[in-house]
């Protein structure tokens, strides 16, 4: 028998490693390709290519063996066979000659051989740190090796002292919580979610971390950093929000103002610190002024002009100052972009399980809501809002908040605002909603309570399973009450790991209108431009099964599905 996999010669080695495998995967393989003194699977084999009668589950295809396998020497043996040449260097033959999944399969092994890879520079890291903290302990003389293993580490790898700290900062993170450790290893999380559990529970006690991390490590896999950040904070908040509280004015200490240079030769300007909700509403201002800014005739992108109201602002300029000459300068009111009219939203409520629903206010999306100079989309528990508990919220765009500052942001919310309610099940998901307006928004308390309570008879359950089509509409655009739930539904982009607000997407048919699609609860989506751009691309296909539910078919073969964010409980 040839080598196996560049790591392993003996016919018992080969038996041991079958064992490991799943069941099926298992038989795929005895029943595959594998004869006589052939290698028993050839790296980057694809099946496909050698008819349709031959069994599947070898080489780096979709569920493949190798695809399926952890990293480590074996692994990386496959991968070398499969894309390098004799001398073991890249080989651009190699890799063309992969098929579309295979070249996805070994495209992920290299992620997975990074991160384990990875682990292991960690562990060296602070197994470094450890002996020189021990040496530092026995002599005098020693006292002083620990304040310095990372000038040598920067110089053995040839980093800078600011990288150096960077490294030892998320392996002391990592070695106290073995999970995620783990979890890098396996090359189940990157290197870059690995970082965002070290920084996101670092002011949790040991005991406490470890148990926000086993939650939430299962789930990390499929999550990008961002939405890992925002689950990781929101769970922060829930575990201790008395720490997170600390945590928040101990740095408020460092409030401060600063400039500096940026790589390019331009300049920036950043408040550190402050508070979450005065950001919130003075970020929504500056866009609302940069919608204002460009209905009144001023060029750029909504960035650039963002920018100018800050900067106007901060020099004393009135904002009409920098309009065109030939400009009408009204007031800037209301912000003419349609996302951020003048509505609110706000919602809570419990389901089949006592799951408590998200409270929101929203402007023509489930917890938008208008704030002074600019709109915000604030969700958070009936409980938090009501002050019964101090479970976290969310704002859209920004992320998890504290209970105090979502209750901060809804009482700055004037009357002309829609407020909805919205009840979930056990999961956090939505099930039904109802909206209202109201001249006297109610301001916390038992005066929640009594609001929830009367828009109880104003509920639409959502669809789910398969359709029964109530609110099916015979045009091409949606009505407004249809538009609104399915944005309830689903708050963000449904293309897998975007987070663009819904409030902010196109509202798709996912079977094109003009070729029969329904204008329907289950046939629409809010897709941003971007992925919307993508699903009417070649070779790409969306299909929604049930409601809310979505299936992404990709060029490469490979199938990813979405279900909708869940609410914060």
């Amino acid at each position: 028998m040839k080598e196996w996999l560049a790591c392993a010669e003996p016919e018992e080695d080969l038996e041991a490693w079958l064992t490991t495998l799943p069941p099926d995967a298992r038989a795929n393989f005895l029943a595959g390709p594998y004869t006589g003194d052939d290698e028993p699977f050839g790296c980057g084999f694809d099946h496909r290519d050698r008819g349709d009668d031959l069994p599947t589950g070898a080489g780096f295809a979709a569920r493949g063996a190798l695809d399926l396998l952890e990293p480590g020497p074996c692994l990386a043996g496959a991968v070398g066979r499969a894309t390098c040449d004799e001398d073991g260097h890249a080989s651009p033959q190699a890799y063309a000659a992969l098929g579309e999944s295979e070249l996805i399969g070994v495209l992920c092994a290299w992620q997975r051989l990074t991160s384990w890879a990875q682990s292991g520079q960690a562990a060296a890291a602070m197994t470094l740190v450890r002996r020189r903290e021990a040496q530092s302990l026995q002599s005098p003389k020693l006292e002083h090796l620990a304040k310095h293993v990372d000038d040598e580490i920067a110089a053995a790898l040839v980093m800078t002292g600011r990288s150096v700290d960077r490294l030892l900062e998320v392996s002391a993170g990592l070695a106290r919580m073995p999970m995620v450790y783990a979890a890098l290893e396996a090359g189940q999380i990157d290197w870059a979610k690995s970082s965002v559990f070290a920084d996101m529970l670092v002011g949790l006690d040991e005991a406490t971390a470890r148990e926000v991390a086993d939650r939430l490590i299962g789930r990390a896999t499929g999550m990008t950093t961002g939405q890992l950040r925002a689950a990781l904070g929101r769970a922060v908040l829930n575990a201790d929000p008395a720490a997170a509280d600390r945590r928040k004015r101990e740095a408020a200490k460092d409030t401060d103002v600063q400039a500096w240079t940026e790589p390019s030769g331009n300049a920036a300007l950043a408040g550190r610190e402050l508070a979450t909700a005065d950001v919130i509403a003075v970020d929504k201002r500056l866009t609302a002024q940069a919608y204002w800014l460009r209905e009144h005739g001023v060029a750029g992108s909504l960035g650039q002009l963002r920018a100018k109201a800050f900067i106007a602002t901060l020099d004393g300029r009135p904002l009409d100052s920098l309009l065109p000459p030939t400009a009408d300068a009204t007031s800037p009111g209301q912000p003419a972009d349609p996302d951020l009219a003048s509505t609110a939203g706000a919602a809570g409520g419990g389901a089949a399980g006592g799951a408590a629903g998200p409270v929101s206010r929203a402007a023509g999306q489930p917890g938008e809501t208008a704030a002074p100079g600019g709109t915000i989309n604030l969700t958070m528990p009936l409980s938090s809002w009501a002050g019964l508990t101090e479970t976290s919220g969310e704002v859209a765009a920004y992320g998890p908040a504290d209970a105090q500052t979502c209750r901060d942001l809804a009482a700055r919310m004037g009357s002309a605002a829609r407020w909805c309610l919205t009840l979930t099940d056990g999961t956090g998901k939505a099930v039904a909603h109802a909206c209202a307006r109201t001249d006297r928004p109610p301001q916390g308390g038992p005066a929640v309570i009594a609001w929830a309570a009367g828009l109880r008879s104003k509920l639409q359950y959502l669809e789910s399973g398969s359709c029964s089509h109530p609110r099916r509409s015979a045009g091409y655009h949606p009505p407004n009450v249809l538009a609104h739930l399915v944005t309830v539904r689903q708050r963000t982009c449904s293309f897998p790991g975007c987070r663009r607000p819904a409030a902010r997407c196109d509202l798709d048919h996912t079977v094109a209108y003009h070729n029969g699609g329904i204008t329907c609860e289950c046939n629409l989506a809010p897709l941003c431009r971007r992925h919307h751009q993508a699903k009417q691309t070649a070779h790409w296909r969306l299909e929604q099964t049930e409601p809310g539910e979505m299936t992404w078919h990709l060029p490469h073969g490979r199938s990813y599905q979405t279900t909708g964010d869940r609410y914060p409980l």
